[in-house]
């Protein structure tokens, strides 16, 4: 049996939020906006007359007002915004207990075994979704409802504002195909460029790629997107009440210059090493293996990974393996755009003591995470630059010590 899922995304949230206590501004083109005098003085969100003149998200005060001068500015106000988004989610949770939000101002919900208590079919529910909210709460609501993630989200940004699309098996070719690639989930911009570049500029074309040609041209990634371009997402609704389970902690860099020195890489991965084993010490978990992934300047990935001989969240652990990985993927001066280190095979603290093995090496070991923990914990008091393990940033010389204090 197919699932039916709804992607609801609340139109131009933040403005919508504001226009609910200046209702005399509907009319007129608005912004809700940073500080015109900090730098982030960008547009957060706007109201469809602002849209009509090409006003965008994120752009500079300035720019938008050189569209429309007479564009009205408004200040953010977070705490309300949460407090509307927790009112919508407690709504969508009369419907089904699988509502997984996308931020602030989206969710996900799987009303799969919940419809038939309201005698009614997924766009029906929708409609029933939209009416309600914009009763109850004054803002309006765009609707998708298909047979996956991908494709409900794609409902919902297909027609605004206050629509309900359905994207169904028997239409779902026509609709999402002759799309921008960009529309999809995760394509971002690098990857929508690099598609480009092969003259893929849209779902259907996506589709048609060959899935290994896409794995080698974005990895793991490329894979996925095929996937989702083909109508084969699998991915669950998760509740917001349930903890999500995690299965790797990693982190990524792209620098502002290329790395092409063997110090400049080691540097960098040292860097990522640091923030991945203090994140592993934060969560309680231990890494059974590491995942190293090298980007060039083309966006080409490579990636290789391997299992660690015992747990840890040491950081000269992870540095080592991840630096013995990057140097089967690299070799000097082939240029570096980007790094990533991942921790995988993750376990528990209180599993990882059972295995008996964690402290093999003695006391050393047992002395050296002590040193890491109370690392993490000067940086909680005084901020995450406060110290630093061994070592240079991928732009420094290479005279650096033991330990750097920064500030």
């Amino acid at each position: 049996m197919d699932r039916v899922i709804l992607h609801c995304d609340l139109n131009s949230f933040y403005a919508s939020v504001e226009l609910l206590s200046r209702p005399e501004l509907k009319r007129f083109p608005v912004a809700v906006c940073g500080d015109p005098a900090s730098r982030h003085g960008i547009i957060l969100a706007k109201n469809e007359p602002a849209k009509r003149f090409g006003v965008q998200t994120a752009e500079t005060i300035w720019q938008a007002r050189k569209k429309c001068p007479e564009l009205v500015l408004l200040p953010p106000h977070h705490r309300l915004y949460r407090e509307y988004s927790r009112r919508v989610n407690a709504i969508y949770d009369e419907y089904t207990d699988l509502v997984e939000p996308f931020g602030i101002d989206e969710s996900w919900l799987d009303v799969t075994h919940t419809l038939h208590l309201f005698k009614m079919d997924g766009r029906a529910l929708a409609d029933a979704l939209r009416q309600r909210v914009r009763k109850e709460l004054g803002l309006t609501l765009s609707v998708g409802v298909s047979f996956n993630k991908v494709f409900a989200k794609l409902g919902s940004d297909y027609k605004k504002p206050d629509a309900t699309t359905v994207i169904s098996r028997e239409n779902w070719r026509e609709i999402v195909w002759p799309l921008p690639a960009g529309d999809m989930l995760y394509v971002g911009g690098a990857a929508r460029k690099l598609l480009g570049q092969y003259g893929v500029r849209t779902i259907g074309e996506l589709a048609a790629c060959p899935r290994e040609m896409l794995e080698e041209l974005m990895g793991k990634l490329g894979g996925q997107l095929h996937d989702y371009a083909g109508g084969l997402d699998r991915e669950p609704v998760r509740s917001r009440h349930e903890p999500e389970q995690v299965k790797s902690v990693g982190n990524g860099a792209t620098f502002p210059k290329n790395l092409t020195a063997q110090a400049q890489v080691a540097a960098g991965i040292g860097l990522l090493a640091d923030s991945v084993a203090s994140r592993l010490r934060r969560a309680g978990l231990y890494a059974g293996g590491v995942h190293v992934t090298v980007r060039d300047p083309a966006f080409h990935d490579r990636s290789r990974q391997r299992q660690l001989p015992a747990p840890t969240r040491l950081i000269r652990d992870i540095s080592a393996a991840a630096l013995e990985l990057a140097g089967e993927l690299w070799k000097p001066p082939s240029p570096v755009r980007a790094l990533t280190v991942t921790a995988i095979h993750l376990t528990p603290e209180d599993e990882t003591y059972e295995q008996g093995d964690l402290f093999a090496a003695g006391e050393n070991r047992e002395r050296q995470e002590r040193l890491e923990a109370a690392v993490d914990g000067i940086r909680r008091r005084y901020g995450g630059g406060a110290i630093g393990f061994g070592g240079r940033t991928p732009e420094e010389p290479e005279d650096g010590g033991s330990f750097r204090k920064r500030g």
